[in-house]
């Protein structure tokens, strides 16, 4: 049975990866804050290269061929600076302003080659970075995602994640999974959410939780003002109080705010997937992310691909 704890305090250079795009670098920020100010650690926080429509008008995730003003790691890893763009546009990714604001370098994931592409690209990026742990970092928890959920819409690319996740674990690599924040992202409700990890805790995989402290939350408030992020703010407003229902994405999302919010959940990314990660297990073997995409629409799921694609052929 894994235990975060013990992983965390044990890890000198621990990668955190928030996974669903946009701002999920956030709450990826949380643990790796953790790791540095309460073990010492020298973490590398990341995510991917897929912003929403507010930052990138563009359907879908950016290539790492797209992205300009910033260093290769890997095949599909990046480093990031704080000019990091989509090359061309004007666009800067969250990690681009978490570069910035933590003034070093953040890792960009292309994550359009599918699960087996993006866990050889992450782990050469590891051994490049000399990262010891890998943390999977979901903001709300839509990762554990079964399709039927009636809020879900982002449910691609945490899949796609996942499945790497479990390729890297099944390598030999030591990987956690966590969920920040949860119901936090408007997708999953608190009690969905619940049940998902139940199946996991069931099946002994959960790994740990800690909650947020007050040096911490103060850390990403600060973040926040540069990185935008609207699925992470909400665990730190229940840190601060929030309670009861509240909107996010211009009243399309709702969710249920609480203190219990302001917490990451660790889990055993294979159990998880074993378990209860319906959508990530269809993934696992999809040559790209267009392939995953496919899958998905044969189980009657629509991604934030799909979404995405809608809203630009409808747009003047």
């Amino acid at each position: 049975m894994r235990d975060a704890d013990d992983m965390l305090a044990r890890s000198r250079r621990p990668l955190v990866i928030g996974i669903g795009g946009g701002g999920d670098v956030v709450g990826a920020l949380a643990t790796a804050e953790a790791a540095r100010r309460y073990h010492g650690a020298s973490p590398v926080v990341g995510g991917v290269a897929w912003e929403r429509r507010p930052i990138d008008p563009v359907p879908g995730p950016r290539s790492a061929d797209e992205i300009e003003d910033a260093e290769e790691l890997a095949p599909g890893v990046l480093l990031a600076r704080a000019r990091t763009r989509v090359r061309g546009r004007d666009v800067l990714f969250a990690e681009s302003h978490m570069a910035d604001f933590l003034g070093q370098e953040t890792v960009l994931v292309d994550v359009l080659g599918g699960p087996a592409a993006i866990a050889a690209g992450l782990g050469a990026a590891a051994d490049r970075l000399s990262a010891d742990l890998i943390v999977f970092a979901d903001v709300g928890g839509d990762v554990l995602a079964h399709g039927h959920e009636a809020s879900l819409g982002s449910p691609l690319c945490d899949a796609v994640m996942l499945a790497a996740a479990v390729r890297m674990e099944r390598d030999g690599r030591d990987v956690l999974g966590a969920v920040f924040g949860p119901g936090c992202d408007g997708e999953l409700t608190l009690a969905e959410v619940s049940d998902r990890l139940a199946d996991v805790a069931a099946a002994g995989g959960l790994a740990g939780a800690r909650g947020l402290t007050p040096p911490i939350v103060e850390l990403l408030e600060r973040a926040i003002e540069q990185v935008p992020t609207e699925a992470s703010a909400q665990a730190l407003r229940g840190f601060r109080g929030a309670n009861g229902p509240t909107a996010i994405r211009g009243g399309r999302r709702t969710l249920e705010l609480m203190p219990a919010v302001a917490l990451t959940v660790y889990f055993d990314v294979t159990v998880a997937f074993e378990a209860t990660a319906v959508l990530a297990r269809a993934v696992y073997d999809a040559a790209s992310l267009d392939e995953a995409n496919e899958i998905m629409r044969s189980m009657g799921v629509r991604s934030e691909l799909d979404w995405e694609l809608d809203a630009a052929s409808e747009a003047p």
